[in-house]
């Protein structure tokens, strides 16, 4: 289900919960809401359909990738950047790192450790800011 997108910055700023095995409809309504934005966003987190858990998914080089209860275990390369959110109006000027490694959860509840870089690590540090309750 394509789901409204979340502007409430203070319900934003709430870290989100773990996600389990009983969220996987979220996940599903995540996919659905980012492909109806593609056109002008390439990642979201579950609190911005308003659903306050550790979920998200993102444009992985052409092909939409979900993550449950993502971190980042580690980073390196930091560079200043601009970002926009469809949360959010205008851009903002954030800090990022052009290699992140991730600890997650598959759709199945599996535990996986993946290297990103460039693009797709950018989009992964915002969605996991929005888990993390941080607004660029």
């Amino acid at each position: 289900m394509i789901r409204d997108i979340m502007k409430d910055t203070d319900f934003l700023q709430i870290p989100s919960v773990p996600a389990t095995t009983d969220d996987l409809q979220i996940a599903q309504d995540l996919l659905e809401t980012l492909t109806h934005h593609k056109a002008g966003c390439v990642g979201m987190a579950a609190n911005m359909i308003g659903v306050s858990k550790r979920i998200i998914a993102f444009d992985n080089e052409g092909e939409y990738m979900v993550m449950f209860n993502p971190k980042l275990v580690k980073t390196s390369g930091a560079y200043q950047t601009e970002e926009g959110c469809l949360s959010l109006t205008g851009v903002r000027k954030t800090k990022r790192f052009q290699s992140i490694k991730v600890e997650y959860q598959n759709e199945k509840f599996q535990t996986r450790l993946k290297t990103f870089t460039g693009w797709t690590a950018q989009i992964i540090q915002h969605e996991i800011d929005h888990c993390d309750g941080v607004l660029i």
